[in-house]
């Protein structure tokens, strides 16, 4: 398999550098606005040849989804079937690298490779704006995933606008290894009198370097943080850990959390840190956002 095939099916980290919840649609949906980047480290879905559809989960974070009948990659397989009007035929492997339902956008990062995988590896052509519709369709944060490059993001994911080349970031992320329900963080959210708020400056521009990109990202926020810690304190605990590491320039709790980032000058300072930031129940990756394979001319 080529660099670009097996590029295809991985599926990393979302990480939400800001996250504002500017309203709410009449059926229950939140607006949200975000600036979106992509870790290098992630999941990885491989396809071969079979007479029908399956699908096999492997990997450090695997065990939880092994007996799921019915997941993301499943059902992004058969709606994509449907849609190009083929069977849906091939034996999927999911190596689950990340931890599930933590905020990195796991399960949607994983629906979106399955739809690029699989389009290629069925010969399915199919227009952009039906690709992103049918991402849509199977979960708010599928979208953004498709393309796996930042990315300001608005409404209900749908809405995805382009930002100016970013700096070769470093990025810890750290998740203390407990769960953090969504429902929930909303549920605390509105029962501390929470409003809407306005959607963030992001950054705009060509920054000097990762350190002028984290103090300008530092006037922003993630609306969701605050009523995190409260629904689950180790939240708070991790974000100490990577406030409290050398070389940091900025930490926050990505999307609902658990996990959290911390921004650093380079990769390698990142990978340093992570490797000094070992705690017992802890999934902790330190390095660089992700970048696509060079395409053969």
């Amino acid at each position: 398999m080529s660099a670009l095939s097996a590029d295809l099916g991985f599926a990393p980290a979302k990480v939400n550098l800001t996250l504002r919840v500017t309203g709410r649609r009449p059926d229950g949906y939140h607006l949200l606005d975000s600036l979106v980047v992509f870790a290098g480290v992630g999941d990885r879905l491989s396809v071969s040849p079979a007479d029908d559809l399956s699908l096999t989960v492997t990997g450090p974070f695997g065990g939880p989804l092994a007996a799921e009948p019915d997941n993301l990659v499943l059902r992004a397989a058969r709606l994509l079937a449907e849609t190009a009007g083929i069977p849906a035929r091939g034996a999927l492997v999911l190596e689950k690298n990340l931890p599930i339902a933590s905020g990195i956008g796991g399960g949607s990062s994983d629906a979106a490779a399955a739809l690029r995988l699989l389009s290629a590896f069925w010969r399915v052509t199919l227009p952009e704006p039906v690709l992103q519709a049918m991402a849509l369709k199977l979960g708010a944060d599928v979208p953004v995933c498709l393309n796996r490059q930042a990315v300001r993001m608005a409404g209900i994911g749908e809405i995805l606008s382009p930002v100016p080349p970013l700096p070769p970031l470093g990025v810890v992320l750290a998740n203390p290894g407990l769960a953090c329900p969504t429902p929930a963080i909303f549920r605390a959210r509105a029962a501390a009198g929470a409003g809407f708020s306005p959607a963030d400056a992001v950054p705009a521009g060509r920054f000097a370097s990762p350190v002028d990109f984290a103090h300008a990202l530092a006037a922003n926020g993630n609306d969701l943080e605050d009523p995190a810690i409260a629904v689950q304190p180790a939240i708070g605990a991790v974000l100490a850990v990577l406030r409290a590491a050398p070389g940091v320039q900025l930490a926050r709790m990505s999307g609902s959390g658990a996990t959290c980032f911390g921004l650093f000058p380079s990769p390698h300072d990142a990978a340093a840190a992570a490797s000094a930031m070992r705690h017992d129940g802890w999934w902790v990756w330190g390095g660089g956002l992700y970048e696509p394979p060079l395409r053969a001319l």
